[in-house]
């Protein structure tokens, strides 16, 4: 293949006059840049650069018509000449081929015409605000594709290449209309076809999200005569992706890379001996047939790919595997071991009384979190329906599958799109970009209709689900379902060319026990048809709707899941692949009651005339009864044996028994270690189990912990009189206790918090780990002693606030400088994989962690510690490391910003002549303390959903938050139960008065500056004395889907010094935390690490809560700009929902993210002494539950996120607070928008 056309034609200079030629002199439009209009205007320079590359070896030249679509050449206003253009570009190349064939017709040579991606996305939405928006529609693609098409033939293209696919959608849109000309316009008959993806970064994707894999499955209907990648990235960094698409494909497969990765100018570095020699490997690796170059390749690269080439093997064509194939963002792909997936069903308005509301009601983003839910419940491909007589099911399918495919957790999955309009399911497979299920067509409307139907769904890439059905009705006996089967086979596959394992058959799951007597064989005759179809039918699927089995029981739900599940077992036995079955309410077979199960399947296989009757009658009694025999269950289990008592007992939690039922087995085992690597640890691995799938919730493990602790604390003077007796007789003096690892833990200096580090030391401690916790604000050299002493084999680093990311930078750092190799865990709210990756693990050689929670603490410890599992965990993770640093630089670069100025000019306005009008002068101007603020009084106004958060307590929605969560039929027994026990404990700490919260309030006359973004404080007394000033960041992010949207900073919201209106800002600190230390360290000195947390954790709620009524307290009595009459109308919901007039930005977070404007906070209102709560060299708040922020009254104001702002800010900003620009850069580390 040849090489780049845009850079070689750069080389020429062109003006606008050259691109313009004398035929579009007096175009309405710029034209410079139009390269493909070259091929009018300059046609001579076009043939020169296709001789040049021919003369280098080039057999395959590509026509230049990337950007020749109609939607492309919009930009220009010369839509109506993309035919033309494209019919003249295939003559060019044309005519240089013909004239080097005719120097040497022994060397093959063709044309290629070039079909580039447009500049528009048919699965991406170009609105942030609107992920269901799109700006192209699959036929206005399909048609511009058909077009140029037309043009490239007609000027003599031999082949034809879709290439640069950024977006599969877009793709698929020009396959079909390719396809479609193919068959229908006589003057096209069919001709080879290249199809060409790219992959846009190291993560393997391209820009609409899909893995190479997927990329192929969803395009490969198209039979290419090759599939590659090409253009983004160099070759070196193709090398793996290279590598899948030549194991997927059973066709030609060809690359033509970048000459590497742009460079900081934007130019490319790769020479073409390193490009060639790239391109070697891959040949001598046996991944390629072809090869050329793309952006910044030359002549030169060519000359050079074709020599290395001269002796190469080419790639031998693999077979195609007899397995299903379909995607999402991501493959699945159904080999023998997979058994059976699971088509998720609620999201269908028929199947999922939730969702057909949620759909009626207009909520589809709320909609998405059915998809969710049952991807998280094991289902492999989600089944989408809309068949509702009061909706517009065509709007709603493409809708909800724009929208889904914005939600990277759920468009991994392939979808099967389901209705009985087909016209419907045409609009559903416009917007999906991946290889789809249709479900479904049939002969139940004839031949003809079911051959038309099928070659669409062919043409759009789907496998297609048959049903049973054809003009005589539905199949109900074995013979009927194998004999439409056999002939809907037969015709897809003779005349329709389908590839076998893209058909699946439903056979018709009917509904049983029905007390009709010829639906008493519906179950055995679908499964036996399915043992048919699979011995008969070579490569097709089975699926059906498994549900419909037991519709007579509606009511009865733990009978119907039994039936599914022992159903589900006999007819994969037989063959079923798939079946639509809500994949989280199924038992496993073996815990089906033996009674149950006996009646059950009676009536699957019809083996007694009574089976109905005596399925029904035990599903009744069985219904009265269930609360009795879980009851004498729950007393059954003191009955079992020690071990088995103990295990029940860490898993429910109960620590009632715990010490009698420890003794008991100390007096049984030899030794008392015994007891925890025996039943303790085989308790606690089943709890580590159940969390990790998720079936078992951290207060469960929290409990759980608490009694392992209470067992542990039993016997370790036991072990320890055993141990010194044990070295005292072998004379050693040596007390290192038996661990699984030794981990030592800290919140790093500056910082207080450590709920989460203490949940993760709970964890490890329980899992044998030996925990050694230093504490808050630890500073470096403290961590590195006691990691040298304590002879550590992992340190964790936790913080919650920005400055704690700089302070492990540092820590990591200092472990470097001193030769250290122990691995480092980092954790804490504000960390992130890609700060880790960015900021920390380049300082430090050996690993560094990111831990996203609890549940994952035990997994990556164990790794570490484990000499096999360690070397390759490290370079998997060395590897993602290395992606994500490159993707941070990448996004960086990519991201535009305004210039400080221009964002200044586009500025929030007030409106002075309402505004001035608007101001209330406060009642208080000065400072006030508050002391000793009642407890009781905040619980009231206590947001609880962080209370959740901070457990790791999650409903599903409608049951996400607080209160809805008590509802969620999978966390809200745990959330009552959790809810209860902090209850009692808030009661207990405000009777005893074990917390107080002490708090102060300013209230300042303020102007913001003309020409900054400072925010002027002037003294209460009227005196116009200025007293200090309050520093503001502005965005700067460009917002393409606003133009019109301000570009916001807090100083927006006050009156400016020229406006002439006289204006206010307020501000305060409090917390609820002092006594927690005191409270904390009793709980912990009792083994109850389970209330140490819950202690913290509600130090903090009413903290935020007293922040929250604080601030009302302001607005009707302390400034008193909100009326009593509002005030009273006011929910603690709606207070929570900010639903009132004003806002309280805090220093650190996302409207004013520089933690150092805390100092002018703390010296105005002089915190320290009004309220003891200090500020440590962090700038964290002591004691940690506390609460600091900003009052500012304007009606207009609003919170916003300064995101990441560019180095002419960071500089203004400096000189502004007459700090080092350093110093600001380290403070505001994770916004820079530069390196």
């Amino acid at each position: 293949m040849d090489g780049a056309m845009g850079s070689m034609i750069q080389t020429y200079k062109l003006t606008e006059e050259d691109f313009r030629g004398e035929r579009f002199k007096d175009h309405s439009s710029p034209l410079k840049g139009d390269n493909d209009l070259l091929c009018i205007t300059k046609p001579d320079v076009i043939k020169e650069i296709h001789c040049k590359y021919l003369a280098a070896g080039t057999h395959i030249l590509s026509t230049n018509t990337f950007n020749a679509t109609s939607i492309s050449q919009t930009d220009y206003n010369l839509q109506h000449l993309a035919y033309e253009i494209n019919k003249a570009a295939a003559a060019v190349a044309k005519e240089a081929v013909n004239e080097f064939k005719a120097k040497d017709p022994s060397i093959p040579r063709f044309v290629m015409g070039v079909l580039g991606p447009t500049n528009r996305s048919a699965s991406i939405s170009p609105k942030v605000e609107d992920p269901g928006f799109r700006n192209v529609t699959f036929d206005e693609l399909k048609e511009a594709y058909k077009e140029q098409a037309r043009g490239l033939i007609d000027g003599g293209a031999d082949i034809l290449n879709v290439e640069t696919v950024f977006d599969t959608l877009n793709c698929k849109a020009g396959i079909y209309g390719i396809l479609e000309m193919f068959e229908t316009e006589a003057a096209y008959p069919p001709m080879p076809l290249f199809i060409s993806g790219t992959i846009i970064d190291k993560n393997g994707r391209t820009l609409s999200g899909q893995t190479v894999e997927a990329f192929w499955t969803s395009v490969q209907h198209a039979n290419p005569l090759c599939v590659g990648l090409n253009c983004a990235l160099g070759a070196l960094e193709m090398r793996p992706f290279l590598q899948q698409i030549s194991k997927s494909a059973h066709t030609f497969v060809h690359v033509y890379p970048n000459a590497g990765l742009p460079n900081a100018m934007g130019g490319y570095d790769e020479t073409p001996e390193m490009i060639s020699g790239a391109i070697l490997d891959f040949a001598e690796s046996g991944f390629i047939n072809i090869a050329g170059g793309c952006c910044g390749t030359t002549p030169e690269t060519i000359a050079a790919i074709s020599n290395v080439l001269k002796t190469a093997t080419p790639r031998q064509i693999p077979a195609r595997t007899p397995y299903l194939r379909l995607s999402g963002l991501e493959v699945l792909t159904m080999t023998p071991d997979l058994l059976f997936v699971n088509l998720g069903e609620r999201c269908n308005v028929t199947g999922s009384r939730r969702f057909a509301r949620l759909i009626k009601e207009n909520k589809y983003e709320e909609a998405l979190s059915v998809a969710l839910d049952q991807v998280r419940n094991g289902a492999q491909v989600l089944d989408i329906n809309f068949d509702e007589a009061m909706l517009d099911s065509h709007a709603a399918m493409k809708r909800f599958i724009c929208l889904l495919a914005s939600e990277p957790d759920i468009a991994t999955r392939p979808l099967m799109i389901d209705s009985s309009k087909f016209d419907v399911i045409v609009e559903g497979l416009k917007v999906c970009q991946g290889k789809a299920i249709v479900n479904s067509i049939s002969l139940k409307e004839g031949e003809e209709e079911f051959k038309k139907k099928a070659k669409i769904c062919k043409n759009y890439g789907a496998a297609v689900v048959v049903m049973a059905f054809d003009e005589e009705g539905q199949a109900t006996s074995i013979e009927r379902k194998v004999e439409i089967c056999t002939r809907s086979y037969n015709i897809l596959t003779q005349q329709l060319g389908y590839v076998p394992t893209d058909i699946i058959f439903d056979p018709n799951i009917l509904t049983v026990a029905t007390g009709i007597e010829e639906h008493n064989e519906y179950a055995i005759n679908f499964i036996e048809a399915t043992r048919i179809i699979k011995q008969t039918l070579p490569g097709a699927k089975v699926s059906g709707g498994v549900s419909n089995l037991s519709f007579s029981f509606r009511g009865f739900d733990v009978l119907r899941e039994a039936m599914h599940s022992a159903f589900l077992y006999h007819a994969i036995k037989a063959g079923l692949d798939m079946g639509i079955v809500n994949a989280g309410q199924l038992p496993l077979y073996d815990d089906i009651p033996k009674d149950m199960l006996e009646l059950i399947e009676d009536v699957l296989f019809n083996r007694k005339p009574d089976a109905t009757d005596k399925l029904l009658e035990y599903a009744q009694s069985n219904k009265k009864g269930g609360n009795v025999k879980e009851k004498a269950a729950e007393e059954e289990w003191r009955k079992a044996t020690v071990e088995e008592r103990l295990k029940h007992s860490l898993i429910k939690g109960i620590d009632q028994h715990v010490i009698a039922d420890t003794e008991e087995a100390r007096l049984k085992y030899p030794h008392p270690l015994r007891i925890i690597e025996g039943p303790l640890m085989a308790g606690m691995s089943t709890v580590g189990d159940l969390f990790g799938a998720g079936k078992m919730f951290l207060p469960q493990v929290i409990k759980s912990a608490r009694v392992m602790k209470k067992a542990v604390a039993h016997l370790t003077p036991f072990m320890e009189a055993l141990k010194a007796q044990s070295l005292a007789e072998q004379g050693i003096t040596d007390e290192s206790e038996s661990h699984a690892g030794v981990v030592l833990m800290a919140t790093v200096k500056g910082d207080v918090h450590d709920i989460g580090k203490n949940i993760v030391g709970v964890v490890l401690g329980c899992n044998n780990y030996k925990v050694i916790d230093l504490g808050v604000m630890v500073p470096c050299e403290t961590i590195i002693k006691a990691a040298i002493a304590e002879k550590a084999q992992v340190i964790g680093l936790s913080g919650l606030i920005t400055p704690s990311l700089d302070e492990m930078v540092f820590v990591a750092s200092e472990l470097q400088r001193l030769g250290m190799t122990i691995p480092v865990l980092i954790g804490g709210a504000t960390t992130s994989r890609v700060h880790t990756a960015v900021k920390i693990a380049p300082c430090y050689k050996s690993p560094a962690i990111h831990v996203a929670d609890a549940s994952r603490s035990v997994v990556v410890v164990s790794s570490l510690l484990d000499e096999n599992e360690r070397g390759p965990m490290m370079e998997d993770l060395s590897e993602l490391y290395e992606d994500l640093r490159q993707e941070h630089l990448a996004s960086i670069k990519d991201r535009k910003y305004l210039t400080l100025a221009k964002a200044r000019e586009k500025r929030f306005k007030l409106d002075y002549s309402s505004y001035g009008k608007s101001v209330v002068k406060p009642k208080l101007l000065g400072v006030k303390a508050i002391r000793d603020f009642p407890l009781e009084d905040l619980v009231a106004t206590i947001d609880w959903n962080p209370f959740f958060q901070t457990w790791q307590i999650r409903g599903k929605y409608p049951t996400r938050g607080y209160p809805r969560v008590f509802d969620d039929p999978d966390v809200g027994e745990h959330a009552r139960t959790l809810f209860a026990e902090a209850q009692a404990m808030l009661k207990k700490i405000i009777d005893e008065k074990l917390l107080q919260a002490h708090g102060v309030i300013a209230i300042y006359p303020a102007q913001s500056t003309d020409g900054s973004d400072d925010i002027n404080l002037y003294s209460p007394d009227g005196s116009g004395t200025k007293i200090g000033t309050l520093h503001g960041l502005r965005q700067q992010a460009e917002k393409v889907s606003n133009e019109s949207e301000p570009y916001y900073c807090l100083s927006d919201f006050i009156a400016s010094e020229s406006s002439g209106v006289s204006d206010y800002i307020g501000m305060f600190a409090v917390s609820a935390g002092f006594g927690t230390e005191k409270l904390v360290a009793r709980y912990e000195a009792d083994k109850d690490d389970y209330s140490a947390i819950m202690a913290k954790a509600l130090a903090d709620r009413l903290a935020e809560s007293f922040a929250e009524k604080l601030h009302a307290l302001v607005r009707q009595e302390y400034w008193g700009y909100e009326a009593p009459t509002e005030a009273a109308q006011m929910s603690t919901e709606d207070l929570l929902k900010v639903k009132y007039q004003g806002i309280r930005p805090a220093p650190g977070y996302p409207s004013q993210p520089d933690h150092t404007e805390k100092r002018e906070m703390w010296r105005l209102m002089d915190v320290t002494r009004e309220s003891g709560i200090e500020l440590t060299e962090s700038l964290m708040m002591h004691p940690g539950a506390a609460v600091c922020g900003l009052y500012l009254a304007s009606p207009e104001s609003k919170y916003f996120a300064v995101g990441k702002i560019g180095e002419d800010q960071v500089t203004d900003y400096a000189q502004r607070k007459g700090t080092p620009v350093a110093d600001v850069e380290r403070w505001l580390s994770t916004l820079l928008a530069y390196k």
